[in-house]
């Protein structure tokens, strides 16, 4: 189908028997090559009168010779990259392409034109200069690998961990970046297999680490963790490294007691949601509040608690979440404090005396 179907001519090299002819459905380039410079100028003529809606009996049409199959091009599904002099400044990259890797070349943004490659599953834009990621990336339905290490990333946005990289996102290389935290919206990428946190500035992982449920390989070595998140405990992975995180001392019986007795109303109301999942959400409440509840920590017992709770830390042997680990420090350690939430002084008393017990 040739009517109305035609997005752009590129016909600068014409004259050398080169031309690209780019269709809107389905969106490919038909690239000519090694064609007659005057065949293929009435070739083209030809095409822009059917694009136009002339009638075919109309068309200066001559007799084509089928071309043999080892003169037809494939459409190209990789390309690679790896140095500023290569990376194409005029030249759009094929539609087709499910690979692209673009390596070394100075970016400070990601390209535009990368971003209409609908049908890329892996990118790699590693080793390069690039600050900010636009929220487009999101539009990438299929993308299931993303390189972006050693950039200059200080965050990841919300926008991204909202789009529809939560179905198609497996691997995802953040490291040697700059940035200190992960949104809670992180760990909505629920399909993560391969997640690379390493040499960043983290000061925490996400609050609900645990949602990653088809995480298998986490690294987040050389960053500045002092703790674990309590939902932690909750992953199950093949391969862990926190090498090199100053992580603090755990004590148990020195607790952050942040309780206020009696619970108001609104920390009633809360505990009261979530233990019994009621459904909320902005049409029934404040944002504010729907964020409040979605961060809600989770005792002992198995209570919910929001803005009054106990906490402290607990060692933990992180072989309790990963078949391999890799140590945590120069020791030969292997275990790493995480944080462990109290909703009542009676919660809190009853682990004490266990504790005691177990340790005395």
């Amino acid at each position: 189908q040739v009517q109305e179907n035609i997005e752009r001519f590129f016909t600068r090299f014409v004259e050398e028997g080169k031309a690209t002819v780019r269709l809107r459905e389905p969106p490919v380039d038909v690239c000519l090559s090694k064609a007659n410079a005057s065949n293929l100028k009435n070739f083209l003529s030809a095409v822009r009168l059917a694009h136009q809606g002339t009638d075919i009996g109309a068309l200066p049409l001559s007799a084509l010779v089928p071309a043999k199959t080892s003169e037809v091009e494939k459409p190209k599904t990789k390309m690679i990259i790896t140095s500023r002099r290569d990376y194409p400044l005029t030249k759009s990259f094929p539609y087709s392409l499910e690979h692209l890797q673009a390596s070394y070349c100075k970016l400070a943004r990601i390209d535009t034109r990368v971003l209409c490659l609908k049908k890329l599953r892996k990118l790699d834009l590693s080793h390069n200069h690039i600050k900010q990621l636009p929220a487009t990336i999101g539009d990438l339905i299929c993308l299931q690998e993303l390189n972006l290490h050693n950039n200059h990333l200080e965050s990841f946005s919300v926008a991204l961990c909202n789009s529809t990289l939560q179905k198609s996102l497996q691997f995802l290389d953040l490291s040697q970046n700059k940035i200190k935290a992960l949104p809670i919206q992180f760990c909505q990428l629920r399909e993560l297999v391969n997640l690379k946190l390493d040499d960043n500035e983290l000061i925490r992982l996400p609050f609900k680490m645990g949602q990653l449920g088809h995480l298998r390989f986490l690294s987040a070595a050389r960053n500045k963790l002092p703790f674990l998140p309590s939902d932690f405990r909750k992953l199950s992975l093949e391969n862990l490294d926190l090498f090199g995180n100053p992580f603090e001392p755990s004590n148990p019986l020195v607790p952050s007691i942040q309780l206020k007795i009696p619970l108001t109303l609104l920390e009633c109301a809360a505990r009261a949601t979530v233990n019994y999942r009621i459904p909320y959400g902005c049409h029934l409440l404040p944002s504010h509040l729907c964020e409040d509840l979605q961060v809600a920590k989770t005792c002992q017992c198995g209570s919910a608690c929001l803005s009054s709770f106990i906490q402290i830390t607990m060692t933990m042997n992180l072989h309790h979440v990963a078949h391999t680990v890799v140590l945590v420090d120069n020791m030969g350690g292997t275990e790493a404090p995480i944080i462990c939430y109290f909703c009542s002084l009676d919660c809190y008393s009853q682990f004490l005396d266990r504790y005691l017990q177990s340790n005395g």
